[in-house]
């Protein structure tokens, strides 16, 4: 199956394609700690700090294959890397959970042996039904000019309906989303997760619902910047108040060595930023 910008591949079908690219870019969209566990051998990790050096200055014309868990981000970032220009990009239906169906797959996996395999795995004891769109949710999805049947799908700009929700402060689609188990480590072109596109909007309740479920909160986008220096460079008190309330980490840098100290674009923002970095190098005398 094919889309206008990029191929999505079943396991069967990827292993053929990889067969006749040697040389292709293999890439885990996944956490370190699921990477770690299993991965395709030869991979490289999208870790939301490498994106711009693989964007800018990998060949135009290498081939790219990318997975995640499910098959939802993947295709993110597939968008991503063929709207930079590169030519030949696919990314793997299912993702990994279509790989390792058991959960038993240990260390790196050679890409042959495991993509051939995965067609005979065995199916789990339950199938688990694929639930519905719950009407309110459709018609949000609708109403915003979104796919009302894939709530996962990305949008504009790569944006997801989750990153959606959360810009526009649609507190009660973001629950349903969620509720729903929209994936939480989606990017759109930007690299930006939803936690940015919430902090765009400003509310701290929406910051901690989405922090909360799991949205990671340190997330650095293709110029390596995070939440926390976007909200001190808008000079964002709330924003930066509660991103700090609830860990965020202040001593992170940008690609041009900034941080959000760094960036701070008014008083309340610097004060709240040199308190939360005292308290931090207190802490780490002491113990």
């Amino acid at each position: 199956m094919a889309d206008k910008h990029f191929q999505r591949l079943h396991p069967e079908q990827a292993r053929a394609w990889l067969a006749e690219r040697p040389n292709a870019l293999l890439l885990d969209a996944r956490e370190a700690r699921h990477h770690a566990a299993s991965h395709l051998a030869g991979c490289t990790r999208l870790d939301g700090r490498n994106h711009e050096r693989l964007l800018m200055r990998e060949p135009k014309n290498r081939p790219v294959l990318i997975y995640c868990y499910h098959g939802h981000a993947s295709q993110t970032y597939a968008s991503m890397f063929s709207d930079f220009g590169f030519s030949d990009v696919a990314d793997l239906i299912g993702g990994w959970a279509a790989i390792d169906r058991q959960g038993q797959l240990q260390g790196p996996q050679q890409a042959a042996e495991v993509l051939a395999g995965a067609s005979t795995l065995p199916a789990p004891p339950v199938a688990k039904p694929v639930s519905a769109v719950p009407p309110a949710l459709a018609a949000w999805l609708s109403a915003e000019g979104l796919d009302p049947t894939r709530p996962e799908a990305p949008g504009q700009h790569g944006n997801t309906p989750l990153m959606h929700a959360a810009w526009r402060g649609a507190a009660d689609a973001v629950t349903a989303l969620l509720a729903f188990g929209v994936p939480l480590e989606a990017v759109n072109h930007d690299g930006n997760n939803a936690l940015w596109l919430a902090c765009v909007n400003g509310e701290p309740k929406l910051i901690r619902t989405l922090v909360a479920a799991g949205v990671p909160i340190d997330h650095a986008n293709l110029v390596q910047a995070t939440a926390l220096m976007y909200g001190a460079s808008a000079g964002k008190q709330a924003v930066v108040a509660t991103l700090l309330d609830l860990g965020a980490n202040p001593h992170l840098v940008s690609q041009d060595d900034f941080s959000a100290l760094d960036m701070a674009a008014s008083v309340e923002c610097l004060q709240l930023l040199r308190a939360a970095t005292r308290r931090q190098a207190e802490r780490a005398t002491v113990h």
